[in-house]
């Protein structure tokens, strides 16, 4: 077994009331994507991370993605990760699939929907992608976009823009603007049942205010037949915060924001350091 660098939070954990040898065995782990399965710097999934979730797989542990890219972004990403996964949790929770079945979906209030097009429209400057469940597009193409789009490397989906005025009569789980957080601020208060995550400071994933990761973790786990208890996370960002605590057990990677560290219950090592794999065998999952 390899030895963790992984060190615990200084704070008291939900794996600190009970000793981990009395735990219920771990039964289904979920991944984040950008800066959790896959590296910032090489745009790949690192070798040690494949070989834990091939292991994962073969002692009958499920394994789920769950990330804030739309569903018709996801092709990118599984193409560069030669392994089945048992379900999806896309758009932040707000659309969740397993195969060809739909076990959840919860898109954003159309008036809401509606009130962010029209704060876009003032504000031609601002780029905004919008998630449905078999599309993903652009309001306008702008520099800042770009830059943030190349930053993704290979693992970065294709573009397409659309007029989303075209779009208002069909089911949007998420939009997700290119602004700072006081922008943000501006935007919520128009709205009634909407709230922002963020895993970048240059944008924000505007969702249904009673929406997240956690939420969809809840759908696949029931729709599997597999206890809360039995779960385990692992993130990066300030929009895996809700699965990190939903989690049995919740795992930051090393390379992650202080919010998802502060959520989690244990911190890793980087993403490109094996911190899969040392997290993993730390709690004798594998």
């Amino acid at each position: 077994m390899t030895e963790s660098h992984a060190v615990p939070l200084p704070r008291t954990s939900r794996l600190d009331l009970v000793p981990m040898s009395d735990h219920a065995p771990i039964r289904a782990v979920f991944f984040d994507i950008d800066g959790t399965l896959t590296s910032f710097r090489t745009h790949a999934v690192p070798p040690s991370t494949l070989q834990a979730l091939r292991a994962l797989r073969e002692r009958g542990v499920r394994i789920f993605i769950c990330t804030g890219r739309a569903p018709e972004q996801m092709r990118v990403v599984l193409d560069a990760i030669p392994v089945e996964f048992d379900g999806i949790a896309g758009v932040n929770g707000q659309y969740c699939w397993s195969g060809d079945t739909v076990v959840s979906s919860s898109p954003l209030d159309p008036a809401d929907v509606r009130a962010i097009v029209a704060w876009l429209d003032a504000h031609p400057g601002v780029a905004a992608s919008f998630g449905e469940a078999d599309a993903t597009y652009f309001n306008r193409d702008t520099p800042q976009m770009r830059a943030l789009w190349s930053s993704l490397g290979k693992t970065a989906p294709r573009l397409s823009f659309v007029d989303p005025h075209t779009r208002l009569d069909h089911a949007i789980y998420e939009i997700s603007p290119y602004v700072g957080q006081d922008q943000e601020r501006e935007i919520l208060a128009l709205t009634g049942h909407v709230r922002g995550v963020r895993w970048h400071p240059d944008f924000v994933d505007l969702i249904p205010a009673d929406g997240g990761k956690d939420r969809g973790m809840e759908a696949l786990l029931s729709h599997f037949g597999i206890p809360r208890g039995q779960s385990m996370a692992f993130g990066d960002g300030g929009n895996d915060v809700d699965m990190l605590r939903y989690a049995a057990v919740g795992v930051a990677m090393g390379n992650g924001t202080d919010e998802a560290k502060e959520a989690a219950d244990w911190v890793t090592d980087d993403v490109d350091d094996d911190g899969i794999l040392h997290a993993l065998e730390h709690f004798s999952v594998l």
